[in-house]
């Protein structure tokens, strides 16, 4: 299939659902070949099937990103499979609620390998391999509202996308003589798995959430995978470094203005 990402290999994790599989899905049609990366195994197979029309341009692999072997792995079958790779999207993540006072060390170091640290041995391995390709590449971050925001409940996770915002800029900059870029996306509230069971939780959350959104709704996972498409086409060729925030509107609004959820 013909695209703005004809034929390129790209590796995403946490694709068995959500903000992954949408980013899979746009990608495919783009023209993209593309390998699944997750832990959820049956979330695989299902996501699987939902791509059977894209036949042997999709294809999944089980991936703990807490480990970075998994990852290796991953980014090597994509190799295998399609002779390289040249998009990562970095987009496995966990919340888990507690704040400062309640959070143990154990929840605290889980979420940031998870969020975090994985994004850094993703990029590494796959930037390794694309400088050896000689092609340039690009990565993809997927960051959130909360890198600059802040949850109390989320503590983990805010200090997760916070400095995964410094490792987009850092490796942009770092990687940018060999023409691989380095881009990320801020959610805002998008209705995900992950979403309901951190913040959508119940009417009274839904109206504090969309009190505090201009555009007066939740986005889809779709209208994030449209904006991780541009950054990894040509199109995008002269941005790296940036994260780009879809939120409705919610970082631009002063607290004096209220609006209607």
């Amino acid at each position: 299939m013909s695209g703005r990402l004809s034929n390129r290999r790209a590796v995403i994790t946490g694709a068995a659902k959500g903000l992954g599989l949408a980013c899979a899905k746009r990608f495919l049609d783009e023209g993209a070949r593309v390998l699944l990366a997750d832990l959820d195994e049956a979330g695989l197979a299902e996501a699987l099937r939902s791509l059977e029309p894209y036949g042997e341009a999709a294809k999944t692999r089980r991936c703990d990103v807490a480990h970075r072997e998994e990852i290796e792995a991953a980014i090597s079958a994509c190799a295998e499979a399609w002779g390289g790779i040249d998009i990562l999207v970095n987009n496995a993540g966990i919340a888990i609620s507690a704040d400062i006072l309640k959070i143990d060390s154990d929840t605290f170091n889980k979420v940031i390998a998870v969020n975090l640290t994985s994004a850094f041995h993703g990029t590494q391995i796959a930037a390794r391999r694309m400088i050896e390709q000689g092609t340039g590449g690009v990565v993809i971050n997927m960051s959130s509202v909360n890198a600059v925001l802040n949850i109390p409940h989320l503590l983990a996770y805010n200090v997760s996308k916070g400095g995964l915002n410094q490792l987009t800029k850092n490796t942009a900059i770092a990687l940018a003589p060999h023409k691989i870029r380095v881009c990320g996306i801020g959610p805002g509230t998008v209705l995900t798995e992950l979403t309901r069971n951190a913040v959508w939780t119940d009417e009274a959350a839904r109206r504090s959430i969309l009190s505090r959104t201009p555009i007066g709704r939740a986005g889809e996972p779709e209208e994030i995978a449209s904006i991780a498409a541009f950054l990894a086409s040509d199109d995008a060729s002269y941005v790296t470094g940036e994260t780009i925030y879809a939120d409705g509107g919610r970082l631009g609004l002063n607290y004096t203005v209220a609006t209607e959820g």
